[in-house]
């Protein structure tokens, strides 16, 4: 990559002039379940990102996949009466669409009506994606990026994929020895070739492993399509939600213990953990399910009432399991701090929710970092890589 299109020096200004900002295209909605909750990620993003350091473009990505421009306001992305909002109801007015560049070289994105030539909308130098599920958290729009040469925030392909996929993430982490715990699949074709027998395999795993089951799309989150199944009776309607989500099927068995989680941060010396937080029991919810996190706003405890060791021990294993799995920029990782007193890594976020709210903002909070100084943190990590192999 020549210096004029580095990501380190984004804006070479002509002699006598002054230097332009970095541009940040902040990408939210997405045709993913967790559509509303990214669309309420963007506005945190866009209403604290340090206006007088970027640039700021907004574009959102409707349910149905168009691309299109929106307003800049933030204050009509958030939650309102227990509702979560769309992309549709911020789009600019027209049928324009936004064109991103498709090769490397040119970091101009367009904006396309029909029967119009294109309009330019200016060089990106960076993207900030907050997209929650399939096609933007799971490696798809981080393909189209590398495609597009424009580096952005957050884990690549491999990393995104992963960290999207529970049944991989769990080989990967048994791979290097982190702890998991039981868990089963339900893949496409099996379900298609046999219900009955694949519902029998379910029925198998908790006579060994014993009720409650958590039954969840394989490729989800934000807790969307998660049902705790406390016996038989209730399996077919959960596999039939889980599958509403995701025709793969994640069946774990319940950890008693206590819900942690850290949040891990990319910095110039590397990665590092933030102060971990507890998930308590949550009143009103069976668990910790999307309702609880982002309607009710359930509180979390931060910093967790931990040991020293034990505080030490799941920073230890939250940075691990980031670089097991490639990670860049950031991750949410959750634990259970079982009865016997050892951690179990359940999952990892590679975009976790990122309102003010959520949980990976409130640690590095409590860590010393807040809300705008961890935007630029990651803005900043993102324009120091480069993209392609790395």
């Amino acid at each position: 990559m020549s210096s004029e299109n580095s990501p380190q020096n984004p804006a070479l200004p002509e002699p006598g002039t002054e230097p332009r900002k970095p541009r940040v295209a902040v990408v939210f909605g997405g045709r993913s379940s967790e559509h509303g909750i990214s669309v309420v990620t963007g506005g945190a993003v866009l209403g604290s990102i340090d206006r007088s350091r970027y640039d700021v473009l907004p574009i959102g990505i409707t349910t149905e996949g168009g691309w299109v421009l929106t307003a800049d306001e933030p204050a009509r992305m958030a939650i309102t009466e227990r509702t979560v909002p769309d992309v549709d109801a911020l789009a600019e007015p027209g049928e324009g669409t936004v064109v991103l560049p498709v090769a490397p070289g040119s970091r101009e994105v367009l904006y396309s009506e029909p029967g119009s030539v294109p309009k330019a909308l200016g060089d990106v130098d960076v993207v900030f994606p907050v997209l929650h599920g399939p096609y933007g958290e799971d490696g798809t729009f981080q393909g189209l990026l590398e495609l597009a040469g424009i580096p952005y925030v957050g884990s690549g392909v491999l990393a995104s994929a992963v960290g999207q996929d529970k049944e991989y993430m769990k080989r990967v982490f048994t791979s290097f020895g982190l702890p998991v715990g039981p868990y089963l699949v339900i893949r496409p074709r099996e379900w298609g070739a046999d219900e009955a027998a694949a519902r029998a395999r379910v029925i198998e795993f908790a006579g060994e492993h014993g009720w409650p089951l958590f039954v969840k799309p394989a490729r989800g989150g934000s807790s969307v399509g998660i049902t705790k199944v406390d016996g038989p009776e209730g399996l077919d309607a959960a596999l039939a939600e889980a599958r509403r989500h995701d025709p793969k099927v994640l069946v774990e068995s319940l950890l008693r213990g206590r819900e942690i989680e850290c949040g891990v941060l990319e910095f110039e010396d590397g990665p590092r953990a933030s102060v971990p937080a507890e998930i308590p029991p949550v009143q009103a919810h069976d668990f910790y399910d999307f309702e609880a996190k982002y309607i009710d706003s359930a509180p979390g405890l931060v910093p967790a009432p931990l040991t020293e060791e034990q505080t030490a021990e799941v920073q230890r294993l939250a940075v691990e399991a980031f670089e097991a799995a490639s990670c860049e920029g950031l991750v949410r990782a959750d634990f259970f701090l079982t009865e016997d007193g050892g951690f179990v890594i359940n999952e990892i976020n590679t975009m976790p929710g990122f309102t003010p709210i959520s949980m990976y903002p409130r640690m590095w909070q409590e860590s010393g970092v807040d809300y705008p100084a961890l935007v630029d943190q990651l803005v900043q990590a993102a324009l120091r890589r480069s993209t392609g192999l790395r």
